[in-house]
């Protein structure tokens, strides 16, 4: 029986591009139960399937999560990060797993979802593609085996100009990746740019960067600069739908599993 889900988040880009990928049967095993937005969203109203360019799917896009969301196996959250985390101790009522693509997160919302994933069973990254948590691994590998051997990390990200937080979700992951592999903590040596006269680098911090403009779906590049020479791991995404095959392969995995709070390389086994 196909696991029942619902996008939160129905009408942004992501949402968009899950319910497209979710119609056209591109994760098996899935079927769309309901697609959620805020009140004022353009497609309210409108059947999902209409409002992408597909046929009707006989699900029509909704703000209201309640009536649909306990009758869900699995709910895919690209949302905004203030009503995401709002929904946290209902969402772990209802009981569904919960697949969480949203970022910008505070401390404060962080800990809510934590408290969650005490009850259901949550799957959250900044990044959903194969390819990132890959690079992930990689880096923390690679600054694992360059370690106090002098080698500064930076790490630029590049988005599209309606991208509303930065540093991005994935660029954090790379840092908490390098920071790991430094056996160091991130919050404690994160700079974020850098301008006017701030003084040499120190040794210890792991500096990000954001470009946005057009239509970049999402580019990230990590630096390991020595003294003679530089090491480059990067990741770029072409085409959206990579990040929405992830989330519905994440919201597959998802269903069934003990509650507890996981990771895309938990998914994908990386």
């Amino acid at each position: 029986m196909n696991k029942k889900v619902v996008i939160m988040g129905a009408g942004g880009r992501m949402g968009r591009t899950l319910i497209r990928c979710l119609l056209e049967k591109r994760v098996a095993g899935l079927e769309l139960l309901g697609a959620v937005d805020l009140w004022d969203a353009e497609q309210l109203g409108m059947d999902a399937g209409v409002a992408n360019g597909l046929p009707e799917a006989g699900v029509n896009v909704t703000c209201n999560l309640e009536p649909i969301a306990p009758q869900a196996d699995v709910i895919i959250d690209f949302s905004y990060h203030v009503g995401s985390a709002g929904n946290a101790d209902r969402i772990a009522t209802w009981g569904p797993a919960w697949v969480i693509g949203t970022t910008g997160y505070t401390e404060d919302e962080l800990a809510m979802i934590e408290s969650a994933s005490e009850q259901i069973p949550v799957v959250r990254s900044g990044n959903m593609s194969l390819g990132v948590n890959l690079l992930c691994t990689l880096v923390e590998a690679g600054a694992n085996a360059l370690k106090n051997r002098g080698y500064d990390v930076e790490i630029i990200e590049r988005h599209h100009r309606k991208k509303v937080d930065a540093p991005s979700g994935t660029a954090l992951m790379l840092g908490e990746a390098a920071a790991a592999g430094y056996d160091v903590s991130l919050k404690e040596v994160q700079v974020d740019g850098r301008t006017g006269q701030p003084g040499a680098r120190s040794d210890s911090e792991i500096g990000f960067h954001a470009v946005r403009g057009g239509d970049i779906v999402g580019d990230h590049t990590v630096l390991f600069a020595g003294e003679g020479e530089m090491v480059e791991l990067a990741h770029r995404a072409t085409d959206r739908d990579v990040f929405a095959l992830g989330a519905l392969q994440a919201a597959a995995w998802a269903c069934g599993r003990p509650a507890g709070l996981y990771g895309m390389r938990d998914v994908l086994g990386v």
